[in-house]
């Protein structure tokens, strides 16, 4: 019988900064089951808003009491899936995505963001999040639509890398920051250790394509993913599926690079689920794939393509 769980937002549930193999898990599922867990923004003291009182209290106790790693992101995790093996696939099925706060923060910051040359008045600045109209208002007025997610969500790498800094996304998953994983997504996520080793964190209100400036709307959120191995299923790469789309994920230092990878995977995927030969599917993907640039920030950039499953 699939069980519910709920993972508290304290330190001894989070990492901060990377993923590695050899994190204890906070806790063991069998697959089927969902966790909830909560994630805070990325960064430090420096990005909080002058009134405390906005801050929660058990953000404030893990800005206090963790370790920082080699990145800003607070993670949490990993949770052990019975019956996962290396080589299987971990199904995370996005069940529902919430902003728990009622401030974000979005930063220019030296050396990072897309023109990191041309933006040099580094500033942070904390737009209030009114959760039940599901906006964010700017400093200046302007108001946009909530559309949460969890920048990071992996398996935990392989033992023989040792362990990973969270800003550069990988074959794991991990810092993808897209936008497109959000509730009613599906994503398939590569095994590489017993357990599968589940983590999410770095929680987004909202986000462009791009993710230009460095950040999104860096604010916390809470999730509800459903944890299922997949033994029939084997990938190498990140890949994913709403109710209307496939979509696939190409990672690289070089645009070009992670666009040829996104289409390959599309390829492959498609062939995999229809009789299409690779003539077919790759045509099929020049008329009705859509590339869009995932974010530009994070070492290894990415795009994702969106192919409509109506024409499979």
């Amino acid at each position: 019988m699939q069980r519910r769980h709920e993972i508290p937002a304290t330190p001894e549930n989070m990492v901060w900064g990377y993923l590695d193999c050899n994190t204890p898990p906070v806790l063991e599922v069998s697959s089927g089951d969902s966790v909830t867990l909560h994630s805070f923004p990325a960064g430090g003291r420096e990005t909080l808003p002058d009134d405390r009182s906005l801050v929660p209290e058990d953000y404030l106790l893990a800005l206090d009491t963790m370790q920082p790693g080699p990145g800003p992101h607070f993670i949490t995790g990993p949770v052990y899936v019975r019956g996962a093996n290396v080589g299987d696939t971990l199904q995370v099925d996005i069940l529902d995505v919430k902003v728990r706060q009622d401030w974000g923060f979005v930063s220019i910051l030296p050396l990072l963001g897309t023109l990191p040359d041309e933006f040099t008045d580094y500033e942070t600045i904390h737009p209030v999040i009114d959760r039940k109209r599901e906006v964010c208002i700017m400093p200046w007025g302007t108001e946009i639509p909530l559309a949460p997610f969890f920048g990071i969500i992996a398996t935990a790498p392989p033992p023989s890398w040792g362990r990973c800094g969270s800003p550069v996304p990988r074959a794991f998953g991990g810092n993808m920051d897209n936008k497109e994983l959000r509730a009613g997504t599906t994503l398939y996520l590569p095994v590489f250790n017993e357990g599968a080793l589940f983590f999410a964190g770095d929680g987004h209100g909202v986000q462009g394509d791009g993710e230009v400036c460095i950040t999104a709307l860096e604010t916390g959120v809470t999730g509800t993913f459903r944890l299922t191995v997949r033994k029939d299923m084997e990938i190498k790469w990140p890949f994913a599926e709403s109710a209307t789309h496939l979509m696939s994920i190409g990672l690289d230092e070089d645009l070009d690079d992670a666009a040829k990878q996104a289409v390959r995977e599309m390829v492959k995927h498609v062939c995999a689920r229809t009789n299409r030969t690779r003539n077919e599917a790759y045509m099929l993907c020049s008329l009705a794939g859509n590339l869009r640039v995932t974010q530009l920030v994070d070492g290894n950039k990415g795009i994702h393509m969106l192919l409509p499953k109506a024409l499979l």
